[in-house]
């Protein structure tokens, strides 16, 4: 699952034994207003999203990694499915992956991930990505597998969390940390 990225990205190495944290906000120290970034534990940046909107109707989204350099094109079509596509530009020969909301009641959201190459024409998804947008708290699977969790960032004495800044918990595996961070930008949408 990682060889579409072929890029230097500066992540954490994936086949760690231990989970990564980052954490997600909009409030980042060198970020403009409103960018979502991802930081890791040190206060480093390691992905950050831009709006891209030309038109009223247009809605994408690029990830990009702490340098700038565009990894993923994040497109939503008119029926609410979004596709994932390598670098900036959302060409059809650089589709990587393609997701479709299955369940999206006011409270619960979930979602399937398709990834596009060889088993395209296999019916069955590749990711699920089930939780509660509001919350900030969802959960990434591959089959029965937790490759990621996201969760709000609770404080003793603190009656509510604050919503703004929340916690990706990315466990050891083979998934690229990119391609997780894509997606929770997806499902917070």
């Amino acid at each position: 699952m990682t060889d579409f990225m072929e890029t230097s990205v500066p992540v954490p190495c994936t086949n760690s034994q231990i989970p990564v944290d980052l954490f997600v906000s909009k409030k980042h120290p060198g970020l403009p207003r409103g960018e979502l970034g991802f930081v890791d534990s040190s206060g480093n940046t390691v992905y950050k999203v831009t709006r891209q909107s030309l038109t009223s109707s247009s809605n994408k989204r690029v990830l990009l990694d702490a340098a700038g350099n565009p990894l993923f094109a994040l497109c939503r079509n008119d029926k609410g499915c979004w596709q994932g596509y390598k670098g900036g530009d959302a060409g059809e020969k650089d589709l990587v992956f393609r997701v479709k909301r299955t369940k999206s009641k006011l409270t619960r959201t979930e979602l399937e991930v398709f990834l596009v190459g060889e088993n395209s024409a296999d019916s069955t998804c590749d990711f699920k990505v089930k939780g509660f947008p509001y919350q900030r708290s969802c959960t990434i699977y591959v089959s029965n597998d937790i490759v990621a969790q996201t969760s709000l960032m609770y404080k003793l004495h603190q009656l509510f969390p604050k919503r703004g800044k929340f916690r990706l918990t990315i466990f050891p595996g083979s998934v690229h940390h990119a391609l997780l961070a894509a997606l929770i930008v997806i499902f917070l949408d």
